[in-house]
């Protein structure tokens, strides 16, 4: 039954702060708290929730308990409901008259670690910024300091003036938006911000009408207004309890027990010095593989739980500042510097390592910018940390149309102004670093050549797995080219730890520390306190 109840004591300190948030700007983590402390995440679970009209989220108590929701009256008084079970849905509200929705777009980017770095070269201009991922991720003139049309525009006309090509203003007319209501007692409720606790601080939420990828989570939720007009369902959870949900999903269920408590050190690294990436929608973290695979409670393992206990607090260090926690599935033989991948300030820790406990090969005297190199070390199988698993050596072949439409999809949603090409003629990686990545690769088509840069040479196309590759044209008849083979090594973006390779490490009784010392040459692991830098 669902009921009017008072409110919980738990949840009206946490509303009030939420309210006091709201009105005054505030982080929830405050700079005064001590990280010594065990300190709370914001994690987007749902990011956009409203995006389709058909979108729904069923909320769920456990058995014995029951949901209490938060808001704020119409009169801004807070307002608590009792309920089992609680179902939102989208309702599109028409506007009493179209507006024009407008940000002005500075530049593009695949991850986030590009765009920031972008985004801090626009600040090095004097123009004010913030960083934002409506889709891909994208630097925003600030809304709040570039708020109309007019300036806006000027700014707009002052880049062009200067030789900038790639900004430009996003424009919607919108006649409707989407609207968070849930029905308790026969009313329907349309608030902003939704809060849901339980006193058992466990909430199931199902997605869908068919309530597909039911998830369990452990603290408080909110439903909240984003930047681009949607919602988000944030979790806000404990980081011990938060890593729960990430370790066995990022590792692997059946991982070696010391690759777990290494990769339980790098995901309590990479979550605190990641607290930024979505400040733009007032939330910290994603679930996704833009931040760390994140599923609540649910696919919780023994092993990792054993591994968060023993290494609580426990963080990676270079110079007393957290290190970026970077890490991937597979290296395909050799991990990338930072440089290799993204734009931005070299990481002293992240450097080019063969992945092997042996010396298979030497990138002093053979590097691997040398194209006869590079395809001589692909050709190597054996000794690696990795051989043996699917992705460390792969070979993908694509047809020249299906490289077109690829190419022609990723340049459209670039804005790029060779979307409109009808014809590729050549395929050419033109520069590779010293550990083999891909820095440059150029396409020349009937409009003219496009240039991919670094990891968007991973992003534009299908087939590579990394950006550890070569290219091979194929040939039909009368030697006419058809296509393109993708031969290359490793899945993601190969910096850092590679989880498949600490498999084999600690198989072989290597300790979690020295797994690290391999992957972060100069790093020290250490307990979090005040003294350490976040980023």
């Amino acid at each position: 039954m669902m009921k009017m109840v008072k409110l919980s004591r738990k949840l009206l300190s946490y509303f009030i702060l939420q309210t006091s948030c709201l009105f005054w700007g505030l982080n929830t983590l405050s700079a005064t708290t001590p990280k010594t402390q065990e300190m709370e995440l914001k994690i987007g679970v749902v990011q956009r929730f409203g995006a389709e009209a058909t979108d729904e989220l069923t909320l769920q108590a456990t058995t014995g308990d029951s949901l209490s929701l938060g808001f704020l009256a119409g009169n801004m008084q807070p307002q608590t409901l009792e309920t089992d079970e609680l179902k939102l849905e989208v309702v599109m509200q028409p506007l009493p008259a179209p507006v024009v929705e407008e940000r002005l777009v500075l530049s593009d980017h695949g991850t986030f670690e590009t765009a920031e770095d972008s985004a801090n070269q626009w600040r090095a201009r004097g123009i004010e910024v913030e960083v934002v991922q409506p889709g891909r991720w994208q630097v925003w003139a600030r809304r709040d300091i570039y708020q109309t049309p007019l300036i806006r525009r000027l700014l707009l006309q002052s880049l062009k003036a200067q030789g900038e090509k790639n900004a430009y203003l996003d424009t919607a007319i919108v006649k409707e938006v989407p609207r968070m209501s849930f029905v308790v007692n026969g009313y329907r409720y349309n608030r902003l911000n939704l809060e849901i606790d339980s006193e058992k601080n466990l909430i199931q939420v199902s997605q869908g009408k068919a309530r597909k990828n039911t998830r369990l989570y452990s603290g408080r939720l909110q439903v909240q207004p984003n930047a681009y007009g949607t919602y988000t369902l944030v979790n806000q959870v404990p980081i011990e309890t938060y890593l729960r949900g990430v370790v066995p999903h990022e590792i692997g269920p059946g991982a070696p027990y010391e690759a777990v408590e290494a990769q339980t050190i790098l995901a309590r690294t990479y979550a605190l010095r990641n607290l930024r990436r979505f400040k733009a929608d007032n939330y910290e973290l994603c679930a996704d593989t833009h931040c760390q695979v994140y599923k609540g409670l649910t696919g919780t393992v023994a092993s990792a739980d054993q591994a968060i206990a023993a290494t609580k607090s426990l963080v990676l260090t270079y110079n007393n500042e957290l290190v970026d926690a970077l890490y991937s599935a597979t290296t395909g033989g050799v991990t990338a510097p930072f440089s290799d991948v993204w734009n931005g300030s070299e990481r002293p820790y992240l450097t080019a390592v063969v992945d092997s406990p042996n010396t298979v090969w030497d990138l002093s005297t053979k590097p691997l910018a040398n194209e006869q190199n590079f395809r001589e070390f692909i050709s190597l199988k054996e000794g690696f940390n990795e051989s043996g698993r699917d992705l460390f050596r792969w070979r993908r072949e694509n047809r020249l149309e299906r490289i077109k439409a690829d190419l022609q999809k990723y340049l459209k949603k670039t804005k790029h102004p060779l979307a409109g090409f009808t014809k590729i003629e050549q395929m050419q990686v033109v520069e590779r670093s010293p550990a083999g990545r891909v820095l440059k690769l150029t396409v020349k088509t009937d409009k003219g050549i496009v240039e991919l840069q670094k990891n968007e040479a991973r992003s534009a196309f299908g087939p590579p797995r990394s950006t550890l590759f070569y290219l091979e044209p194929l040939y039909g008849a009368n030697k006419t080219l058809t296509g393109y083979a993708f031969v290359g090594g490793g899945f993601g973006h190969g910096v850092g730890l590679s989880q498949y390779g600490s498999y084999n490490l600690a198989k072989l009784g290597w300790t979690s520390e020295r797994i690290l010392s391999f992957y972060y040459p100069g790093t020290e692991i250490k307990p979090l306190d005040d003294s350490i830098v976040f980023w």
